[in-house]
């Protein structure tokens, strides 16, 4: 073994804060990693990593060494890629927001296997937090804003989106025509709550130019995204989703379009990867397919 592929599992390790998963990644037997790693802190004659039952720890030599690592296997993989282009392989850890996955990202994944056959997928879905490093994540795709400085976003679309209920509810409580409408009608909305300390939202509106907030009660909150469009088609309040979300709903007559002339902000969708991700060819090819991909589908969208 390599000094470079050395260090590539010891980056590894670190990440991942474990022997068993980092050799899981890399496709590797434990003891294979187990015995580098002795022999890279031999050759060193510095303890680089401390071990417990729980957790593999970085020592404070192993912290520099690490930041060292990460920057020389950067400028590795760049003149690799400067000299000698090849194909992208490997191990390739995706975590997806469920609805853009099953909607955008998994009916054209055939396009991209085909294109990059030696690259193996592991495609995780989710709407919580992901701590990218330590979980062994190469990309997450997320939508929303971006919160977390210490990743690189690249932003690869904005959504529109729509304010809806279905018939019934607005039945109940009449179709508003006007924002003061709300309150003087009484509506309601779904709430949807994004983690266990997330806080609700209120509506959106753009009015001539300007976006404004508007506070409606809830008497229920959700805390997934199907569950938040299924409360609505209930009649159990307004929601306010992208518009390919409701879409389908829209032209069954199963939700009803709420002041068409004040649309919400649309919302972005982005991309996240770690800084020590950002010259992988893997995440690379992967990234700008899914930036192609959605720009071609909010172009499908607008004109549909």
């Amino acid at each position: 073994m390599d000094r470079f592929e050395e260090m590539r599992n010891f980056v590894r390790i670190v990440e991942r804060r474990s022997f068993t998963k980092a050799a899981t990644d890399l496709q590797i037997p434990r003891a294979t990693m187990t015995n580098a790693i002795q022999r890279l802190e031999e050759r060193l004659g510095t303890r680089l990593l401390n071990r417990t039952t729980r957790q593999v720890r970085p020592t404070l030599d192993g912290e520099a060494y690490y930041k060292r690592c990460i920057r020389i296997l950067g400028e590795l993989e760049e003149a690799d890629g400067l000299f000698r282009p090849c194909a992208p392989k490997g191990l390739l850890r995706v975590n997806l927001q469920g609805t853009l996955a099953r909607m955008f990202v998994i009916p054209a994944l055939p396009g991209f296997m085909d294109e990059y056959p030696d690259i193996t997928l592991v495609v995780a879905d989710g709407d919580r937090y992901v701590d990218l490093v330590h979980e062994g994540y190469d990309c997450v795709l997320r939508s929303g804003e971006l919160v977390d400085s210490s990743m690189i976003g690249r932003r690869l679309a904005t959504m529109p989106e729509v304010t809806v209920a279905s018939p019934g509810y607005l039945e109940k409580y009449g179709m508003p025509e006007r924002i003061e409408d709300f309150e003087r009608q009484g509506h309601r909305v779904v709430s949807f709550l994004s983690g266990a300390d997330a806080k609700p939202m209120p509506l959106d509106f753009t009015i001539d130019g300007l976006v404004r907030q508007v506070e409606i009660p809830a008497n229920i909150s959700v805390t997934g995204a199907d569950l938040y469009i299924a409360a609505a088609i209930a009649g159990l309040g307004i929601i306010q989703v992208p518009y390919y979300r409701a879409v389908a709903d829209l032209k069954a007559g199963r939700l009803v379009e709420i002041l068409p002339q004040y649309p919400p902000e649309s919302m972005p969708v982005s991309v996240l990867y770690p800084h020590s991700r950002q010259l992988s060819p893997r995440v690379r090819v992967f990234t700008d397919w899914l930036g192609q991909l959605f720009a071609n589908g909010v172009e499908g969208l607008m004109a549909d």
